[in-house]
């Protein structure tokens, strides 16, 4: 009896490139002898919906598209108990694709189909966001809203400048926040400009501070916020410290934690990988530890 898979993809991710490799990456995954069920997502939020309604019944789930459709099929899959969580494969479509770039996955559309069918699971962390999940960045403040606020065709006729020019738009309209951070026995209590939780080598297509090494299953994720400068030499001092990549300075609060509180007197707005998140006053951040397997 042929196994059996379910492939979920984003029709208009990236360039909607994936049009022109349905054919071929069905194929792959027919040759290697699964039972292919192909379905588009219609809507922001479907392919979550279609993972938890079908996913228990493949033997693997596929997912293409950008870093929110990965995040969509994860979302779906930690509905599941830990032992009836399919493996995952994910072929990039997106216009950044950070989280493929962290654990080396092909973005070459057929060679992400043949790694799918020939590699292995990697156990992954994942991230709760209260009672949503993220695959590898959760992130407030500054520019954060660029990338769901950039409207998908512009996206894909203009690639990353489109998140450059949407950027420059919310210049004028970055003010900080006023938070009690809370990780292990600490409690910090300051005004943040910016703040991310990640589990990745990179975010929007930058690499990050090598302060920042990680793993991508320690059960620790690297946490990285930007004290609101309170003078021009403040200022000048967190120009220097960025260009320099320097973490460490005091411009910058930077750690590992398993779990993060975040809260505030007034509504921060979040995105995860990229998709809005929510708008909450009060957060908590927990690492799910080798929560799921994604093929390598």
């Amino acid at each position: 009896m042929p196994k059996k898979l379910l492939f979920v993809y984003n029709p208009l991710a990236g360039k909607a490139q994936i049009t022109g490799y349905l054919s071929k990456i069905i194929d792959i995954f027919t040759k290697a002898g699964y039972l292919v069920t192909a379905r588009p997502t219609l809507s922001r939020g479907d392919g979550a919906e279609v993972i938890k309604e079908y996913g228990r019944r493949h033997d693997l789930v596929v997912c293409s598209g950008g870093d929110g459709t990965l995040c969509e099929a994860v979302t779906g899959l930690m509905a599941f108990e830990p032992s009836k969580r399919p493996p995952l494969g994910y072929i990039p479509a997106g216009s950044t694709n950070d989280f493929a770039s962290t654990i080396g996955i092909s973005k070459d559309m057929a060679e992400a189909a043949n790694m799918i069918v020939h590699g292995i699971p990697l156990l992954c962390d994942i991230g709760a966001f209260d009672d949503k999940y993220f695959t590898y960045v959760a992130a407030f403040g500054a520019f954060t809203s660029v990338s769901y606020t950039a409207p998908q065709q512009v996206k894909n006729l203009l690639g990353h400048t489109a998140y450059i020019l949407e950027g420059i738009k919310q210049v004028g309209s970055i003010r900080p926040y006023r938070l009690k951070v809370s990780f292990g026995e600490r409690t910090i209590e300051d005004d943040f400009l910016f703040g991310m939780v990640s589990n990745t080598l990179q975010v929007g297509g930058m690499k990050l501070p090598s302060e920042m090494a990680f793993s991508i299953n320690d059960g620790l994720f690297e946490v990285l916020l930007v004290r609101a400068p309170k003078s021009i030499a403040d200022v000048q001092g967190m120009i220097a410290d960025a260009l320099l990549q320097d973490t460490g300075s005091k411009s910058f609060l930077n750690f590992k934690a398993s779990k993060v509180r975040f809260e505030c007197a007034e509504a921060v707005p979040w995105t995860l990988d990229g998709e809005f998140g929510g708008e909450p006053k009060s957060v908590v951040i927990e690492n799910v530890n080798k929560a799921i397997g994604i093929i390598v």
